[in-house]
């Protein structure tokens, strides 16, 4: 009697839910899958690009916020004349009178003469050429140094987007395609791990752009002046590709023990195994 009721539990654990399909079948809804992704994620392309100046702005909120995190406001104020040093002093404020100095955290006045009429006056004017070596450790600038570099590094940003604003479809259009061949129990704890494996991964890259970025910027800065070589300026394109790097590793770090509990309660993994 134990063995005949387990049966039909056991039968219905172990029943898929889809329609039988031969190969062909199976490789034309493969083949719809990718195209329908594809064109979610060519669209998310599209939009990004078009935005890709907000994706940028975003990108650098991390370094601005490291720069924030040095010790105290003040900023470095260089004074010149021609090519002599007159001064060098440190303010807490952004302006100097009537003289606006900026956001910079290293601000290079020149003084210059003027003539009007038949008086000679001295003029004081801010330059955004800092000199070499004149680093207030608060963060490099990020540049390009090729001609083609912005166009590549939009394209870069761009997929990178899409993928991230197409996600939604490109998982429903691959659950269309897997969720039908699987068991009931393995549909149930794969959609779990799926709701929480997402909160989890968002987690983390939240975690990481907030709390981690700034720090780990920071430190890099910090480390590059306790060796002794200046760090002036960042490539904007390895700078781009190192924040979205990290920001995915730290969320599929966060994503990692649910995925492993899914398996295991799937049975494709066991304790011994792992």
């Amino acid at each position: 009697m134990a063995d005949s009721s387990e049966a039909p539990r056991h039968e219905e654990e172990e029943d898929g839910g889809g329609p039988v399909k031969t190969f062909l079948e199976h490789l034309e809804d493969l083949r719809w899958v990718l195209i329908k992704s594809g064109s979610a994620i060519l669209i998310g392309m599209v939009v990004c690009l078009l935005g890709v100046n907000q994706l940028v702005s975003i990108l650098k909120w991390p370094l601005a916020r490291a720069r924030a995190l040095q010790s105290g406001s003040s900023r470095k104020v260089l004074v010149y004349f021609g090519t002599n040093r007159l001064a060098a002093f440190h303010t807490k404020t952004n302006r100097i009178g009537s003289l606006d100095l900026g956001n910079r955290s290293v601000v290079t006045l020149n003084v210059e003469p003027v003539v009007v009429g038949n008086r000679q006056f001295l003029t004081i004017q801010t330059s955004t050429n800092t000199p070499l070596g004149e680093t207030s450790g608060k963060g490099p600038e990020l540049i390009f140094l090729d001609p083609a570099a912005p166009f590549i590094s939009s394209l870069h940003l761009a997929f990178f987007g899409g993928i991230l604003l197409a996600a939604p479809f490109v998982f429903y259009y691959v659950g269309q395609f897997v969720v039908p061949a699987l068991k009931r129990k393995e549909k149930k704890y794969s959609m779990r791990a799926l709701g929480v494996g997402v909160g989890l991964f968002t987690v983390g890259v939240c975690f990481c752009y907030f709390g981690i970025m700034p720090f780990a910027l920071r430190a890099a800065e910090a480390y590059s002046n306790w060796m002794g070589v200046a760090m002036p300026e960042w490539r904007a394109e390895t700078y781009f590709s190192f924040v979205t790097k990290f920001m995915l590793g730290m969320g599929l770090g966060f994503e990692m023990p649910v995925v492993l509990l899914a398996l295991v309660k799937i049975g494709i993994l066991d304790y011994r195994k792992l």
